[in-house]
């Protein structure tokens, strides 16, 4: 989907919202935004100005909520769907949307606020010191040469983790993935948690682990580039384009917030030019605002494939949790 019609699906999904506005607390003050966990929170991001800009220009105040990672989050807004701990939820992506929708946590549909692709990124530092070509498919993950060099996430809290499930179904098929995951099994993989606990703590491209692959994103070659102290002109991390699987992030009002007016106008905001324009550099994803020029780092080190793969969201809707479970026998009993 072109980010032209992804920008009209938001705003047109947004517009059937304004009914539910109708009976809210129209003189609220503030309103709860719900986001995983790496959402930013200090005053000093671009995001939160550009939120700050908004509470000055409407006088609502925006509070952040952080709830773990996706899948944590989808969770705990199933348990309290109806009387949800927040008034907008941001960051329900493709793999766990149907999960939400199922829930009916939100009012209405989400719409979509970025894209991006979750891929294997390797180290290459690593691959150079220990004169190793990196592989670059996912067949070359089984490989002996690459053994316990991998750290992926679990699908059932990660949604990264989830991506990346849904690749190796998209291109191993029913009748394939389950014994491609025993293969990596046996090949030493290690499973986490979370994004953070892979990237941040097991990964050896962030400096902190052991792990010179990692399931993440095609946009962390910028993000290593942006952040790196001292300053880099070239990419350490590498991003195996093979594998790369397409995701879309949704917003969405929650159902039973109690102020839905306000709740729109943010969902608005979310999807207007002046938050869009700082995604790419603070989220490192791409934005769904046509109107947004991406920044020259983004487009010269990230990495956005022709051909990601992907899967019918209707198969992830009926599949999802089958294929968890089916997921935690292969590989974790």
């Amino acid at each position: 989907m072109t980010t032209r019609r992804l920008l009209a699906a938001a705003l047109a999904a947004s517009a059937l919202l304004a009914p539910a506005a109708c009976g809210a607390d129209r003189d609220a003050t503030s309103v709860t935004l719900v986001a995983y966990d790496s959402f930013p929170t200090k005053a000093d991001n671009p995001l939160v100005r550009a939120l700050a800009e908004f509470t000055r220009d409407t006088k609502i105040t925006v509070r952040i909520v952080t709830a773990g990672d996706t899948g944590t989050m989808v969770t705990k807004a199933k348990l309290t769907a109806g009387n949800p701990e927040g008034d907008v939820m941001w960051g329900v992506d493709n793999t766990f949307l149907s999960a939400a929708q199922d829930a009916r946590i939100f009012t209405g549909d989400p719409v979509p606020v970025d894209t991006g692709d979750v891929c294997v990124n390797d180290d290459l530092r690593y691959f150079t010191a220990h004169h190793l070509t990196p592989p670059a498919t996912l067949d070359d993950l089984i490989k002996p040469a690459y053994r316990d060099l991998l750290v992926v996430q679990n699908p059932s809290t990660s949604s990264p983790g989830l991506a990346f499930l849904l690749a190796t179904i998209a291109r191993y098929g029913e009748s394939g993935w389950q014994d491609y995951w025993k293969a990596l099994r046996a090949n030493g993989v290690k499973v986490v948690d979370s994004w953070d606990a892979a990237y941040d703590e097991a990964f050896s491209g962030s400096g902190g682990g052991d792990r010179p692959l990692v399931v993440s994103y095609g946009t962390s070659p910028p993000a290593e580039v942006i952040y790196s102290d001292p300053p880099r002109t070239v990419a350490v991390t590498g991003v195996l384009a093979d594998t790369c699987f397409h995701q879309i992030e949704y917003a969405g009002v929650l159902r039973g917030t109690r102020h839905a007016d306000a709740a729109r106008r943010l969902m608005d905001f979310l999807v207007g030019e002046r938050f869009q324009r700082e995604l790419p550099l603070t989220m490192f994803v791409y934005p769904v605002n046509p109107e947004v020029a991406l920044p020259a780092e983004f487009t010269k080190f990230g990495v956005k494939p022709d051909r990601p793969l992907s899967v019918d969201p209707a198969t992830i809707q009926a599949k999802r949790e089958t294929w968890q479970d089916e997921w935690a026998t292969a590989v974790l009993r």
